[in-house]
């Protein structure tokens, strides 16, 4: 195992792990993250191997960690393309602890951000990648740990965060967009696909609607349509049109279609969430 220490040694700060195999690559990672105000500790791996130690690891500050209940480290810091156990392969295993970090994607592979953000990975940073950017990513990592340690009412602390906002990968022109679900108005499907619209406009995503309809449900998601995915709370009318009942988002913002067999579903969840009227 690897041990680099960063100058910060504020232990309230992170300890994280960072994994790649190309030692350029590596470094490169190290130094931002050695930079970064909020890292206490830098871990490093050049194979996926040799990260999966780390949670065996015998290390005093590690060991003393998973005594309190706490994750060996605080986030991994990833890169997809490694020889014999993939990073994607790897952060199943991870993200399969109880508790587990809180993973990073740090790689030059777009293609594989959808999957990577089914993992729960709060971040997808791409490779060249700028300072700030990295520094972005950590930022996620602490809204992610503070979140999780100031728990909603009713929840105890450490466990997860109930409806936690989730985000979406969009490519735009060669570039990943995360696209925070709390922004989306209402979802639309396209084939094998679905349109985002959100407040600043819409995005397709290899998504189908179905898919979504699944994982939004507790968000507040409600299917309207079999082309329709809404967010309950910004519907302000139902409504009896010619072709039969319509939805209005917002203040007249967008009328959609309900189809009769989602009707009573919908007047359920409207009832169900005293907007009765």
């Amino acid at each position: 195992m690897r041990l680099t220490v960063s100058a910060h040694e504020d232990t309230r700060k992170l300890i994280v792990l960072a994994v790649d195999d190309e030692v350029n690559g590596l470094d490169e990672l190290i130094h931002g993250l050695k930079n970064n105000p909020h890292i206490h500790r830098v871990f490093k791996a050049l194979d996926a191997s040799d990260a999966l130690r780390l949670f065996s690891h015998d290390d005093p500050e590690l060991v003393a960690r998973r005594a309190q209940g706490l994750p060996t480290v605080d986030a991994v810091f990833a890169d997809i393309d490694m020889p014999g156990l993939s990073g994607m392969e790897m952060s199943r295993v991870i993200a399969a602890m109880n508790p587990s970090p809180i993973l990073v994607f740090v790689t030059g592979h777009a293609e594989e951000a959808v999957n990577a953000f089914d993992l729960g990975a709060v971040d997808y940073v791409l490779k060249p990648f700028q300072r700030d950017r990295l520094d972005r990513a950590v930022s996620r990592v602490r809204e992610k740990l503070a979140a999780a340690a100031s728990p909603p009412p009713g929840q105890r602390a450490g466990e997860p965060v109930k409806n936690d906002d989730e985000v979406i990968p969009v490519e735009l022109a060669g570039t990943t967009k995360l696209i925070p679900r709390s922004s989306v108005r209402w979802v639309e499907a396209q084939g094998d696909y679905a349109r985002l619209f959100t407040t600043e406009g819409s995005h397709l995503v290899r998504i189908p609607l179905a898919q979504l309809e699944e994982r939004w449900e507790k968000a507040g998601f409600v299917r309207i349509h079999r082309s329709f995915l809404v967010a309950l709370p910004l519907i302000t009318e139902l409504r009896m049109g010619q072709g039969g009942y319509q939805v209005v988002i917002g203040n007249e913002e967008k009328v959609l279609p309900v189809s009769r067999r989602h009707t009573r579903a919908l007047k359920d969840r409207l009832v169900g969430s005293g907007r009765g009227g």
